[in-house]
Protein backbone atom coordinates (compact mmCIF):
# COMPACT_ATOMS: atom_id res chain seq x y z
CA UNK A 1 0.00 0.00 0.00
CA UNK A 2 1.12 3.41 -0.84
CA UNK A 3 -0.23 6.22 1.02
CA UNK A 4 0.71 9.22 2.76
CA UNK A 5 -0.73 11.80 4.90
CA UNK A 6 0.97 14.80 5.81
CA UNK A 7 -0.16 18.28 7.44
CA UNK A 8 2.17 21.46 6.55
CA UNK A 9 2.48 24.79 5.27
CA UNK A 10 2.51 26.02 2.01
CA UNK A 11 6.70 27.24 1.11
CA UNK A 12 5.17 28.63 -2.27
CA UNK A 13 2.23 29.88 -4.22
CA UNK A 14 1.06 27.40 -6.30
CA UNK A 15 1.57 26.88 -9.57
CA UNK A 16 -1.17 25.74 -12.36
CA UNK A 17 -0.48 24.75 -15.86
CA UNK A 18 -1.90 21.75 -18.04
CA UNK A 19 -0.89 18.70 -20.12
CA UNK A 20 -0.49 17.99 -24.01
CA UNK A 21 -4.06 16.80 -23.54
CA UNK A 22 -5.28 19.82 -21.47
CA UNK A 23 -6.07 18.42 -18.31
CA UNK A 24 -5.14 20.89 -15.22
CA UNK A 25 -2.29 20.52 -12.27
CA UNK A 26 -0.89 22.11 -9.98
CA UNK A 27 2.07 22.39 -8.02
CA UNK A 28 3.32 23.05 -4.73
CA UNK A 29 5.49 22.53 -1.34
CA UNK A 30 5.02 22.04 1.84
CA UNK A 31 6.76 22.27 4.84
CA UNK A 32 6.29 19.53 7.64
CA UNK A 33 7.86 19.82 10.73
CA UNK A 34 9.03 17.06 12.88
CA UNK A 35 7.51 15.59 15.94
CA UNK A 36 10.79 15.77 18.04
CA UNK A 37 13.86 17.51 18.15
CA UNK A 38 17.73 16.59 17.31
CA UNK A 39 20.04 16.29 19.74
CA UNK A 40 20.81 20.28 19.69
CA UNK A 41 17.16 20.44 20.98
CA UNK A 42 16.05 21.85 17.55
CA UNK A 43 13.42 20.39 15.80
CA UNK A 44 13.63 19.45 12.23
CA UNK A 45 11.42 20.26 9.06
CA UNK A 46 10.62 18.19 5.87
CA UNK A 47 9.61 19.75 2.39
CA UNK A 48 7.58 17.83 -0.35
CA UNK A 49 6.64 18.92 -3.34
CA UNK A 50 2.97 18.08 -3.99
CA UNK A 51 1.04 17.82 -7.30
CA UNK A 52 -2.92 17.63 -7.61
CA UNK A 53 -5.02 17.28 -10.85
CA UNK A 54 -8.22 18.51 -12.47
CA UNK A 55 -10.77 20.09 -10.46
CA UNK A 56 -8.88 19.78 -7.34
CA UNK A 57 -5.67 21.49 -8.95
CA UNK A 58 -7.67 24.28 -9.60
CA UNK A 59 -9.09 25.01 -6.30
CA UNK A 60 -5.89 24.61 -4.97
CA UNK A 61 -4.73 27.16 -7.37
CA UNK A 62 -7.42 29.88 -6.87
CA UNK A 63 -7.36 29.35 -2.61
CA UNK A 64 -4.10 28.72 -1.92
CA UNK A 65 -1.23 30.65 -0.87
CA UNK A 66 2.17 30.73 0.91
CA UNK A 67 2.11 30.10 4.58
CA UNK A 68 -1.30 28.67 4.60
CA UNK A 69 -1.77 25.28 6.62
CA UNK A 70 -2.79 22.16 4.25
CA UNK A 71 -3.66 18.49 4.85
CA UNK A 72 -2.56 16.02 2.24
CA UNK A 73 -3.64 12.54 1.85
CA UNK A 74 -2.01 10.86 -1.28
CA UNK A 75 0.78 8.82 -2.54
CA UNK A 76 4.48 8.93 -3.18
CA UNK A 77 6.00 9.29 -6.87
CA UNK A 78 9.74 8.39 -7.34
CA UNK A 79 10.98 8.92 -11.34
CA UNK A 80 14.24 8.15 -12.10
CA UNK A 81 15.36 10.19 -15.01
CA UNK A 82 18.92 11.22 -16.34
CA UNK A 83 20.61 14.64 -16.94
CA UNK A 84 23.71 15.95 -18.47
CA UNK A 85 24.79 12.14 -18.15
CA UNK A 86 23.99 12.06 -14.55
CA UNK A 87 21.37 9.22 -12.89
CA UNK A 88 19.01 11.77 -11.02
CA UNK A 89 15.49 10.71 -8.99
CA UNK A 90 12.49 12.79 -7.67
CA UNK A 91 10.33 12.29 -5.02
CA UNK A 92 6.51 13.96 -5.50
CA UNK A 93 3.48 13.48 -3.59
CA UNK A 94 0.26 12.83 -5.74
CA UNK A 95 -2.42 14.08 -3.62
CA UNK A 96 -5.52 12.68 -3.89
CA UNK A 97 -7.16 14.71 -1.17
CA UNK A 98 -5.83 18.55 0.27
CA UNK A 99 -8.30 19.73 3.21
CA UNK A 100 -7.76 23.46 3.35
CA UNK A 101 -6.82 23.65 7.47
CA UNK A 102 -5.81 27.73 7.43
CA UNK A 103 -9.10 29.34 9.02
CA UNK A 104 -11.26 30.80 6.07
CA UNK A 105 -10.16 34.67 5.33
CA UNK A 106 -6.61 33.72 6.37
CA UNK A 107 -3.71 35.21 4.53
CA UNK A 108 -0.23 33.68 3.65
CA UNK A 109 2.79 35.75 3.32
CA UNK A 110 1.88 37.15 -0.04
CA UNK A 111 -1.01 38.96 1.86
CA UNK A 112 -3.93 36.92 -0.26
CA UNK A 113 -7.26 36.05 1.09
CA UNK A 114 -8.76 32.60 0.99
CA UNK A 115 -12.35 33.74 -0.38
CA UNK A 116 -13.69 33.25 -3.93
CA UNK A 117 -12.94 36.65 -5.87
CA UNK A 118 -15.80 36.07 -7.83
CA UNK A 119 -18.06 36.39 -5.73
CA UNK A 120 -18.92 39.52 -3.98
CA UNK A 121 -18.67 39.29 -0.23
CA UNK A 122 -21.86 39.04 1.99
CA UNK A 123 -23.54 41.91 4.24
CA UNK A 124 -22.37 40.76 7.26
CA UNK A 125 -18.95 40.09 5.90
CA UNK A 126 -18.27 43.55 4.94
CA UNK A 127 -19.56 44.93 8.35
CA UNK A 128 -16.92 42.77 10.09
CA UNK A 129 -13.98 43.52 8.20
CA UNK A 130 -15.28 47.60 8.16
CA UNK A 131 -15.89 46.96 12.00
CA UNK A 132 -12.96 45.19 13.11
CA UNK A 133 -10.12 46.44 14.72
CA UNK A 134 -6.30 46.04 13.30
CA UNK A 135 -4.23 43.24 15.32
CA UNK A 136 -0.28 44.44 16.21
CA UNK A 137 2.03 41.26 16.24
CA UNK A 138 2.57 42.46 19.90
CA UNK A 139 -0.97 41.43 20.74
CA UNK A 140 -1.00 38.36 19.74
CA UNK A 141 -0.51 35.88 22.14
CA UNK A 142 1.70 33.21 19.88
Amino acid sequence: MNKVFLIGNLTRDPERNQTANGVSYCRFGIAVNRNYANANGERETDFFNIITWRAQADSCYKYLRKGLKVGIVGSVNIRNYEQDGVKRSSVEISADEVEFLSPKGSTGEGGYETRNYDQPASAPAKRAMKDSAPVEDEDLPF
